[in-house]
């Protein structure tokens, strides 16, 4: 460990600015409810594209990159690269819906679309289960990263770690509101790039590495790089490409991507200026996310494989850690103990910003859920924004610390990752087929929630129990899609649809167009084109961006010719989706 007094001059430092940004935000948000939760719909769309990158990328995000590469190569990615397709499907088909419907939260959307007392009981399931069991579960899968970071780099006890980053996020979070998430994300962000980059370049080239093309040139990495997975092994690319790519982007519903848009994504699409911004953040996020970030982190990776070949290399130069921490996640924070004084303490604090981001966000969609969507809907309606500040605040305080404590009890990234995955396992397809079929309805999705939920339980806790047919992961992650799909595709032909009226209101407000509405509830204009339009800007930005991804790697490689080519047929495909964007009307 070289950290020294200007590392914690760089901590200190940020800690206080993170502050005074989230106080100076908080400013007129303090006493509105409205601007408390959705920063008075007002926010431009590269200040809120930047926050959702910011909070996309938490302090467990590289530990996974890096777990995935050593593990399953760069191929393993896939199973989070797979998410641009939902994320660019919620570009071009979702964004300017969700802002057209004018609701407060995407739970809200519930009582738009669907009617009566199984509307109202699904708003209100949803918001508990979204608001506190699952947020809980993504900010302690957050918090367990902050927590190894804490050990690894700074010698902090995990509890320290928690409470000094956990304090300071509470403070601007229960202040200001999503205003002051917002801005403080755009700062963090900023941060945690330029901490990931430097630490890149100086990590590829320590003696131990040797610089690029030596570290490229090693066995233990050379056998790492490969895009796609090897196609002679069913047990390699079934998992590694298929599943993700064919059932897991579309049938799961994991925070940041939720098929057809939901969570943090939504709040910051209905906080936009208009639809227009909504669209361009959205958009900016997508690319940003998938195309512009993940290398510096793989770059981190193949390079621990040179320094930490093994588990035993990494519980060797770390054996004051725990053996459930000894992960190959954590290959990534033990890197950058390697960084020299000064770098270190502006990567610690990157990643301390990666955390608060995160945990900004989940803190005030949580509060956002439980305020709006329980207590004004349920407990009482006639609240004034005081009341309802207040008890955002206490939800807010009360979901950090749960958060925290099971952060501190959670070994693995990839474990809550699994789990996540599992957990939203064939609910997805609904969330996307919902806004433009007629015959799914509240009891629909209640269905669909709880078949999804005892698969998961039944797969996470009994079936290995039981000594049945061991199945892998993956194997759980299909099978679970199967039944939770069929079971509600099923209910929407035995079950009855929503009222006419509900239906008719839904469509004349919010004009999602497609083949799934009778036609005379639908608007005058000629939907059905839109429709198909904005599907083929979704594709063409789907190639676009992963051409992107793949280019930036080869010119990584040194692999110019395979490079130019990826660049052109990006390029190509980003003009072509512009052009077909422009027939779906989507810039008007």
């Amino acid at each position: 460990m070289n950290i020294g007094f200007w590392d914690w001059v760089i901590i200190a430092a940020y800690f206080l600015l993170t502050l005074g940004i989230g106080l100076w935000a908080s400013r007129g948000s303090r006493n509105n409810a409205h601007s408390f939760f959705l920063a008075g719909g007002k926010m431009p769309w590269w200040l809120l594209g930047v926050s959702m990158v910011a909070t996309t990328f938490s302090t467990d995000t590289p530990n996974l990159v890096a777990g995935l590469v050593r593990e399953k190569g760069v191929a393993g990615n896939w199973v989070w690269w797979s998410f641009l397709l939902t994320g660019m499907l919620t570009v071009f088909m979702y964004a300017r819906l969700w802002k057209r419907s004018g609701v407060m939260t995407d739970i809200s959307f519930y009582e738009l679309r669907y009617g009566g007392p199984a509307a109202a009981f699904l708003r209100g399931f949803r918001a508990v289960y979204l608001g506190l069991v699952f947020n809980v579960l993504v900010m302690g899968a957050v918090s367990l990263a902050a927590v190894k970071l804490g050990s690894i780099l700074l010698g902090w006890p995990g509890w320290l770690t928690l409470l000094l980053a956990g304090g300071v996020t509470l403070v601007y979070s229960g202040l200001g509101g999503l205003k002051a998430v917002i801005w403080t994300d755009f700062m963090q962000f900023i941060l945690a790039m330029v901490g990931s980059v430097s630490a890149c370049i100086y990590l590829v080239n320590l003696d131990s590495v040797g610089g690029m093309q030596a570290m490229l040139s090693n066995p233990l990495v050379s056998s790492k790089m490969n895009f796609l997975p090897d196609f002679s092994d069913a047990n390699s690319w079934v998992p590694l490409l298929f599943v993700p790519l064919a059932v897991q982007w579309w049938s799961s519903y994991y925070p940041g991507a939720e098929p057809g848009g939901g969570g943090y994504i939504v709040q910051r699409m209905l906080s936009a200026k208009n639809e227009k911004h909504a669209l361009g953040a959205t958009l900016l996020f997508n690319v940003a996310h998938y195309a512009l970030r993940p290398w510096p982190w793989i770059l981190v990776a193949f390079a621990s494989l040179v320094v930490f070949p093994d588990l035993t290399s990494l519980q060797q130069a770390f054996p004051n850690l725990a053996a459930h921490q000894i992960r190959h996640d954590m290959a990534y924070p033990a890197m950058l103990s390697l960084l020299p004084a000064g770098l270190l303490g502006l990567v610690a604090a990157s990643l301390l910003a990666a955390y608060m981001s995160t945990m900004s966000t989940q803190l005030n969609l949580g509060a956002s859920y439980l305020v709006n969507d329980v207590w004004l809907r349920f407990v009482n309606p006639e609240s004034t924004d005081s009341q309802q500040l207040t008890v955002g605040r206490w939800v807010t305080f009360g979901s950090l610390v749960l958060g925290s404590v099971l952060g501190l009890v959670l070994t693995d990234a990839g474990q809550a990752f699994e789990l996540l995955l599992l957990l939203g396992s064939g609910t997805g397809g609904l969330f996307l087929l919902r806004w433009f079929w007629w015959r799914i309805s509240a009891r629909t999705e209640l269905i669909a929630m709880l078949s999804s939920l005892l698969v998961a339980i039944y797969f996470t806790f009994i079936h290995d129990s039981l000594s049945l047919y061991p199945l892998e992961s993956y194997e759980k992650l299909m099978l679970g899609t199967l039944i939770t799909t069929c079971v509600w595709l099923g209910s929407c032909f035995i079950l009855p649809p929503e009222d006419e009226a509900v239906l008719k209101n839904f469509v004349q407000k919010v004009k999602p167009g497609g083949p799934g509405w009778k036609s005379e509830w639908t608007a005058s204009e000629a939907q059905g084109n839109l429709f198909l339009y904005q599907f083929l800007a979704a594709t063409l930005a789907i190639l676009s961006v992963y051409g992107m991804l793949l280019a930036t790697g080869t010119i990584l490689y040194g692999q110019l010719p395979a490079a130019a080519l990826l660049s052109v047929f990006s390029i190509l495909s980003g003009w072509a989706c512009f052009r077909m964007a422009k027939r779906a009307k989507l810039w008007q």
